[in-house]
């Protein structure tokens, strides 16, 4: 394991675990085994990698997955386009013979060619289908990859920490999830979700912290709502009634609750919340 890993990893400035999370973090960089993260939205699954980069000084590289992509895009690309122009008009700098110098590296192959050991971010990779997410793993396994246009192997010099993040919209292959470690991230309860709001807002005044995280986690429970507010919308929205200078922390017991479009993105969501804030008014 690179020198930067070995110290155990148990948080960053911005980001606050609990110690089971840290645990599976701590034993998979131990392992160099990829770490997959389940949890709904908001629960710091992305941000995890982010941290983990601060922690330990590593470049952090991130492959968004969409739903159309194909392997090798996240592996390498060769620009073909550019050669044809560059051999058409004969103005570039490149030796257009040289197939090597059109081959741009995607983000996996980022990871591998990195002179030292990164964190390698797979973000939603349930966006993707099976056979992405098999021969993802494969090369991931392998630590390896071919590039058929020059007949080149392409070797990692050093295995990246690897988090894998799903959004659970559709069910991994068991082959893929018998490669990864594995930790469902569940929604912070207010305990945590206190220590998380001092990290972000040191010297948070003490009847607006308990006032918004209770307000918060009611309106989290309204029925009928489809996208739960989570820690994102609980912390922009904390920054925006500390910005207003009329508002006061007892006017959210009272049901004077503003900037609910922070918290509610979804119109249906926004009017089931204004419903619920005009119960606590009557």
């Amino acid at each position: 394991m690179s020198k930067k890993a070995e110290k155990d990893f148990t948080g960053a400035s911005k980001y606050v675990l609990d110690a089971e999370l840290a645990e599976i973090v701590n034993i998979s960089m131990a392992l160099e085994m990829p770490l997959l993260l389940k949890g709904e939205p908001g629960t710091g699954k992305t941000m995890l990698a982010h941290a983990i980069a601060e922690a330990t000084g590593m470049k952090l590289i991130i492959l968004n997955v969409k739903s159309s992509m194909k392997l090798i895009e996240a592996l390498y690309q060769y620009d073909t386009l550019t050669r044809l122009n560059d051999s058409r008009f004969g103005d570039s700098k490149r030796d257009v013979s040289n197939i090597e110098e059109y081959i741009k590296m995607g983000k996996i192959g980022q990871s591998f060619v990195a002179d030292e050991k990164v964190v390698l971010l797979i973000d939603e990779i349930d966006k993707a289908d099976t056979d992405f997410q098999d021969d993802m793993l494969d090369v991931l396994d392998q630590m390896q990859f071919d590039i058929i246009e020059i007949d080149k192997t392409v070797k990692a010099k050093n295995r990246p920490v690897i988090i894998i993040t799903s959004n659970a919209k559709k069910d991994l292959s068991d082959p893929f999830l018998g490669r990864c470690n594995f930790h469902h991230i569940a929604f912070p309860e207010p305990e945590m979700m206190r220590d998380i709001i001092k990290v972000h807002f040191e010297n948070i005044d003490k009847e607006l912290l308990e006032s918004a995280i209770r307000t918060f986690y009611k309106f989290r429970d309204i029925y009928g709502i489809e996208k739960k507010p989570a820690t994102r919308e609980l912390i922009n929205w904390i920054r925006a009634l500390k910005a207003d200078p009329d508002f006061r922390a007892k006017d959210l017991l009272k049901g004077n609750i503003p900037f609910l479009g922070i918290l509610f993105k979804k119109s249906h969501d926004y009017r089931t919340a204004q419903a619920a804030v005009n119960k606590i008014k009557e």
